[in-house]
């Protein structure tokens, strides 16, 4: 170990509690050993550093700090220069707010397009989400400040996500989910690994030894720490074994007497107490020694600079008909949408930043025009307003150019609950048919964090998708409508026509306890492409106010794997621009099933009006290669594989076969339907690749225990209901006094308290809520008062 001297000073007592948090956002500090606390702040798009009330969900106040287009928009860059240069900004942001590890990215799968945080996730695609990610951590990093990859793994929905059992099969597992994960880990070598709350084949990712050290230590080499998610913690004896390092944000000791015994007893090894405290003391190591200096004084200025490029890049023309786009400066617009005045520019949550300074679509407008004819048309809340649509069709009716500001509001995507459709509220939709009336040359400008159901973009002439844009936003918008700016986003996630169409739409989050993740592999544009279903919009997809032409795909085997494909890109339209280029493997081995095709690489090139350019790509053995469930390692199967490089998935410009050699392919035995993906995946199918497992029973009384929640067990227990009463009035305070599930803000807060399971209350709350009290509620639930009553007296007696 290499801080073995220090370690053999402290006693068993201080290492048990060093690796426990000291506060909400801080590690402990022991003065006599030289060892300083760390802090810890959320941040995937900037810091949300607390300095006085804390919590995890973004409800009180935070320092002032750049907040930058969410996951889910600078994603759409698809440009890793420039999100290693917005993860620069946020470190150098964090040296200056003296943060020492910052929590994030966030490279979970998009599983469902109505996860409530998908808007955190940069993708469906887990090479695309595993660069991204991996520039991201390089940036922050190499300012010595931290970062927490996140949430390691599968937490791919918000309801039940504390108690949720994910089973999914090893294939879609190595190949899908832990891809992005693992990329990062070997890439970017992240300080910290964050832990997920939910289980995984019944064993909670903080106790799930497998995870946390057979795939991330031994076989990825990770060589930093793991800290759970705040307030993950299910056992810490386990966790210990598993290789859990922190807990986070400590539990008031709750658990160091059990551990201490655990150790005393010989249950525990105290060998594995000593490697934890050996990790957090490698992790102070690398994250106190940045220098001030590097700031400079003007470093928010320049950061919503920053964030207003990285905007831009992100921005995705959906739509350009009649080529309406790009405007002309000093024009008369008419601008409708109460989200052109009111931005929506982020998610709800424990990513929430507080901006340094917010520009409006309004305000991005103005830079280019002053001749702006404004209406708000609908209100955030989903209410109709007859008097604010008659007043902006008024406006609407024969005005020069008419932008129409719409898209999902806070109560559509939040942490803690997920999206119940992928439709724009009901009054912005009543107000866009009424618009249609009288105007057809509507310029869409869309906004929200994930896929939207648009039954609606055939009527109008554009659209040009923000996603959650950060604080210049407003700015990045007016700089791509007139022209500054020529959108060069392509979408990292596939827009479907309607809900229904995605293959686990049918069961997700249907049983919740119960993650069966029946379609595998199988999703995004992994499914869409397999089974040839239309989609609005595809993956990759997006438009430019110029063109680019292909040619000239040409390809060099450097070694048995080791494959260089170049192509030539020129622009042969009118305006300078950017083009991504994407390169798909599709197998024709016909072995093992396995999507048709699947991104391995990626190369935005910009190009003046005219310029030709070569794009290169790098492909290896993973770029073709399978997880081998016989041999527990990847293989490639012997046969053709199409190179394909196009502008999206389904738009294939290029395309060469290459043969290589490799293991006889196979077919899987398994139910055709991994093969056909005709119709939906049912349990009888997934048992084929899973194997079998235990049926989902719902908890009833007399079943209850620490992973139940208030608000299950209300529904057979009265002092439940009554708790569950309770909580709405005391959360309803904190929200002027009502009980609205229509406010982002309370249903975040009512969700995460209420469905919390009872194991974790006192990690969050243990001076209103004891270990004894949430046993008690247990008790009561399953028909036992007396004897949660008598837990509780013996506690109070005892003290």
């Amino acid at each position: 170990m290499k801080h073995k001297e220090i370690i053999d000073k402290m006693s068993l007592e201080e290492k048990i509690a060093f690796c426990s948090g000291k506060s909400f956002w801080q590690t402990k500090d022991f003065s006599k050993y030289g060892i300083p606390s760390l802090f810890l702040s959320d941040g995937p798009h900037g810091l949300r550093k607390q300095v006085g009330e804390n919590d995890h969900l973004g409800l009180n106040g935070s320092v002032r700090t750049t907040c930058f287009p969410t996951a889910s928009a600078a994603s759409a860059t698809w440009d890793l220069e420039l999100i290693e240069e917005m993860g620069n900004a946020i470190g150098k942001e964090a040296v200056k707010e003296e943060v020492n590890v910052v929590l994030g990215p966030g490279v979970n799968m998009k599983r469902s397009p109505i996860c409530g945080r998908n808007f955190e996730y940069f993708s469906e695609d887990p090479f695309l989400s595993g660069k991204l990610g991996s520039a991201w951590i390089q940036g922050v990093q190499s300012n010595g400040v931290g970062t927490s990859l996140k949430h390691f793994a599968l937490n791919n929905q918000e309801l039940k996500r504390m108690s949720t059992d994910v089973l999914v099969d090893e294939r879609a597992l190595r190949e899908y989910y832990l891809t992005a994960f693992e990329m990062a880990v070997k890439e970017s070598k992240p300080t910290t690994v964050m832990c997920a709350y939910n289980k995984i084949d019944g064993i909670y990712c903080s106790d799930n030894k497998r995870l946390l050290w057979d795939i991330l230590r031994e076989e990825w080499g990770f060589d930093g720490a793991v800290v759970t998610d705040w307030g993950a913690t299910n056992d810490r004896v386990e966790g210990f074994k598993a290789g859990l390092d922190l807990e986070m944000p400590g539990s008031k000791g709750r658990f160091d007497k059990e551990v201490k015994e655990a150790v005393e007893s010989g249950i525990l090894d105290e060998s594995y107490i000593d490697k934890a405290v050996d990790r957090l003391l490698e992790l102070i190591d690398r994250t106190t020694n940045t220098d001030k200096s590097i700031v400079d004084e003007d470093i928010h200025l320049k950061n919503h600079q920053l964030a207003r490029k990285v905007a831009a890049a992100g921005g995705v023309l959906l739509k350009n008909e009649d080529k309406i786009l790009p405007l002309k400066k000093d024009m008369n617009v008419t601008v409708i949408g109460e989200l052109a005045k009111t931005p929506r520019y982020q998610g709800t949550g424990s990513s929430l930043v507080t901006p340094t300074k917010l520009n409006s679509l309004l305000d991005g407008i103005s830079e280019y025009t002053k001749k702006i004819n404004f209406a708000p048309g609908y209100t955030l809340g989903d209410y109709d307003n007859d008097d604010l649509i008659k007043e902006a069709v008024e406006k609407a009716k024969g005005c020069d150019k008419l932008i129409l500001c719409i898209g999902l509001t806070d109560i559509y995507e939040s942490e803690s609950f997920d999206r119940e459709h992928m439709r724009i509220p009901n009054n912005q939709m009543k107000l866009l048919k009424n618009l249609l009336n009288v105007n057809k040359d509507i310029i869409v400008v869309l906004v929200g964090g994930s896929a939207i159901e648009m039954p609606w973009a055939d009527n109008v002439k554009s659209i040009l998708h923000m996603q959650l844009s950060g604080q210049a936003g407003g700015l990045a918008a007016a700089d791509l409508l007139f022209g500054k700016e020529n959108p060069s986003g392509k979408l990292t996630e596939t827009y479907p026509y309607k809900y229904e169409d995605v293959v686990n739409s049918s069961y997700f989050i249907k049983n919740p306890k119960l993650g069966d993740y029946l379609e595998s592999m199988y999703c995004g544009y992994r499914y869409f492409e397999t089974t040839e279903k239309e989609v609005r919009y595809p993956f990759g997809y997006g438009l430019s106010y110029t063109e680019f032409k292909y040619s000239d795909i040409d390809i060099r085997i450097l070694d048995k794997y080791e494959i260089e494909v170049t192509a030539t890109i020129q622009n042969i339209g009118d305006f300078d621009g950017a083009e991504v280029a994407q390169l798909y493997v599709a197998p024709q081995t016909h072995g093992a099933y396995r999507p048709v095709k699947e991104l391995k690489g990626f190369n935005k090139v910009n190009l003046k009006k005219g310029e030709i350019n070569k794009v290169s790509f790098k492909l290896d053995k993973r770029s073709f290669a399978i997880y081998s469930l016989d041999k527990g390692d990847w293989i490639v199967e012997e046969g053709k594989y199409y190179i394909q490089i196009g502008a999206s998935c389904k738009d294939i410009r290029l395309e060469q076969v290459v043969e290589l050699k490799g293991e006889k392919p196979v077919k899987s035995d398994c139910s055709e339907w991994y093969y056909s993906l005709k119709g939906i995946p049912t349990k009888k199918d997934f048992v084929t690749i899973y194997g079998e497992y235990p049926e989902y029973v719902p908890q009833t009384r007399g079943c209850y225990d620490m992973t139940s929640s208030i608000k299950e067990m209300k529904e057979t227990s009265l002092v439940n209901k009554i708790m569950y009463k309770a909580m709405e009035k005391t959360i309803a305070k904190t929200n002027g006094g009502k009980v609205d599930y229509t406010n982002s803000r309370f249903r975040m807060i009512m969700d995460s308290a209420s469905d919390n399971p009872m194991k974790s209350m006192p990690l969050f709350s243990p001076e209103s809520m004891s270990v004894e009290l949430a046993e008690f509620f247990v008790d009561t639930a399953n028909g036992h008062m007396i004897k949660g009553l008598k837990k509780i007296l013996k506690r109070s007696k005892s003290k």
